[in-house]
């Protein structure tokens, strides 16, 4: 069902285009431990994903299909996991329905059939809930507790949230020293307790440790990079976010009614049965509601939030209400047959619509833009080396000719393309239209189609007004793909 539609899927918004991009470079200039975009650092997030991304290219050797397989990997995995934890915790049955629930929850395919981090992520926080609750819950269990530190650390080096399942041990902490029930205490491990902090460690040391040699050689570049990435894209980013900023309430309010459908409309008769359970002192739903609860907090307590970030306590979540769908069922329907048969057919209806939509949507969206737009750029240019100016990830995925930029988040870099141009006669520039004429006489600008909500335009050198006198760029990065995408 997450895999419906995989064939003709596309790379169409930003992120899946910087991932495969920055998956892509990294096969063809080698550089693994500091990733790069267009020639230039990317310092936004760590590398792991990239990786898996690059593996699974080489395999397939379909890069629009290596995208998506890592999600359909954790997709998998989250799958038969919930399944193996409901049936351990509260019967096969349960497992079942556990299951199931993941796979007709909204959230599941908005993450999950993209080529993001996110659904990525989603392999290391369901090994770290796995591992977690067969040592707390059905343990002790040390191997499996290792297993999820470890996961914890493969996915820190994936994004920085990898480690939210290591706050199950609040809740679990809490539930010990008041003797709840369904619990399983360990005296006398510290020693134990803390070899998980070392394993966690040996994990992002796969990263981080060769990084930090290349950082030892003396290059500036890399000093930045490791700055960057592990200051203001961690603890910056979370602490004062510049991006996607959103009140206390977001995930409440915005995203949880429409996002974790259908769970949502349950929740009348979830909480009073959760009341009831911790009422009775079960240590099981204590454990898995704080935990779910503790990374709601941890999101809403960040300035910046959107609506995929909360995916990680999801299965979680499903572990709470799976054991109360058979309860419900009677509540609801009670003796009356045809109210379950009717139940039934809806669920059957519902996961249908989701995997006949994992084709419809493809194919609605049809081929990526700037695939147009930059083959038709090498047609009319002749392959001539392309300066962009305000471009997009995309822009650079789909190049087809060698590409000249000054960076992404340079300001000036209208200025500096057409300095660029009078030193390089031959080179043509892909402009955006706002502030073209600052530069350029817009008589002599072309245009070539429209992307990333804005009108982009061709020029040569010949369409310079001459009002543009910059210095000279501090830095610009030439790059061109050996083979085009």
């Amino acid at each position: 069902m997450v895999g419906a539609g995989l064939g003709w899927r596309q790379p169409m918004n930003v992120d899946e285009e910087r991932f495969l991009g920055v998956a892509l470079e990294m096969l063809q200039n080698g550089s693994w431990f500091i990733p790069h975009r267009a020639g230039e650092i990317y310092a936004d997030k760590p590398p792991l994903f990239m990786w898996a991304v690059a593996l699974f290219v080489q395999l397939t050797h379909l890069p629009k299909i290596a995208l998506y397989l890592p999600a359909l990997l954790a997709g998998a995995v989250t799958t038969a996991c919930l399944y193996d934890l409901g049936r351990r915790l509260w019967g096969r049955r349960v497992g079942s329905i556990a299951a199931l629930l993941f796979l007709a929850t909204y959230q599941t395919y908005s993450i999950l059939r993209t080529g993001q981090i996110d659904g990525f992520l989603a392999l290391w926080t369901i090994l770290g809930i796995y591992g977690l609750c067969r040592h707390l819950l059905l343990g002790p269990a040390w191997g499996w507790y290792y297993a999820a530190c470890a996961a914890m650390g493969f996915g820190i080096i994936s994004k920085g949230v990898g480690f939210l399942p290591a706050l199950m041990l609040i809740p679990y902490a809490y539930a010990l020293r008041k003797g709840w029930k369904g619990v399983v205490p360990m005296p006398g491990k510290a020693l134990a307790w803390w070899l998980g902090l070392v394993v966690a460690l040996a994990a992002i040391a796969v990263w981080l440790g060769p990084l930090l040699v290349i950082v030892g050689q003396g290059s500036p570049d890399s000093l930045a990079y490791v700055q960057e990435i592990l200051f203001k894209q961690t603890a910056g980013r979370y602490a004062n976010a510049w991006e996607h900023r959103e009140p206390f309430w977001y995930f409440i309010v915005q995203v949880i009614p429409k996002y974790w459908l259908p769970l949502f409309f349950m929740l009348p008769w979830l909480v009073p049965a959760w009341r009831k359970q911790l009422i009775k002192h079960d240590g099981r739903v204590l454990v898995l509601l704080g935990w779910v609860l503790l990374v709601l907090l941890f999101f809403s307590l960040s300035s910046g939030k959107r609506k995929l970030y909360i995916f990680p306590a999801l299965p979680g979540l499903i572990l709470l209400v799976a054991p109360l769908v058979p309860w419900m069922l009677r509540r609801w329907f009670g003796k009356r047959p045809r109210g379950r048969v009717v139940f039934a057919a809806l669920t059957a209806v519902w996961l249908c619509a989701w995997f006949v939509r994992g084709f419809i949507e493809p194919y609605k969206e049809g081929v990526n833009p700037h695939e147009t737009l930059m083959r038709d750029v090498a047609r009319l240019t002749g392959n001539s080396e392309l300066v962009l100016v305000g471009w997009r990830e995309g822009h650079w995925l789909f190049a087809q000719q060698p590409i000249v930029h000054f960076g992404f988040h340079t300001g000036d870099a209208l200025e500096q393309s057409a300095s660029w141009l009078r030193s390089h006669p031959q080179a043509f520039a892909l402009v955006p239209e706002r502030n073209l004429a600052r530069c350029y006489d817009p008589q002599k600008a072309r245009r070539v189609g429209d992307t990333s909500r804005a009108k982009w335009f061709l020029v040569g050198a010949d369409a310079d007004n001459q009002r543009c006198q910059p210095p000279a760029p501090e830095k610009a990065y030439s790059f061109a793909w050996k083979q085009p995408l």
